[in-house]
């Protein structure tokens, strides 16, 4: 069973590496324009670095490379904290792809049912719960 879930697992990564090179990004910004499209326009780089589990080395390194291209900027918030705000251009690219992505993840959940949708984040919960006690325990 762990074989399974591990190899289903990659397979879902490696799917999503594969959308990233269609849409012609890297995987780090894939990520990272995703979170921002996920927490809105305007959200903190902190909670960027929080939600991706990708190191703050390689958010930044996405962040610098978006901000070369014109895609967003860093602005001041509170203190030391930055926020992400995305530029006109930005705005656009990011609905040409990451909405494009968001779009091929509601339609391949089209095919199930509500029981299904409501199992499988239950049981996602469930398992990212108990492995995350497991790995408290190392």
């Amino acid at each position: 069973a762990i074989s399974n879930i591990n190899y289903t697992c990659s397979e879902i990564d490696a799917l999503y590496h594969q959308a990233s090179l269609k849409l012609g990004i890297s995987d780090s910004i894939s990520i990272v324009l995703y979170t921002v499209y996920d927490l809105g326009d305007h959200c903190l780089l902190s909670e960027v670095y929080k939600t991706t589990g990708i190191s703050r080395q390689t958010v930044n390194s996405a962040i610098r490379s978006l901000e070369a291209d014109g895609i967003l900027y860093l602005e001041q918030h509170t203190g030391r904290s930055k926020k992400i705000a995305l530029t006109d251009k930005g705005k656009k690219f990011v609905e040409e792809t990451i909405g494009k992505l968001r779009m091929a993840e509601i339609q391949t959940f089209e095919a199930w049912s509500e029981e299904e949708i409501d199992t499988y984040i239950r049981l996602l919960e469930k398992y990212a719960y108990c492995f995350q006690k497991q790995v408290e325990k190392m």
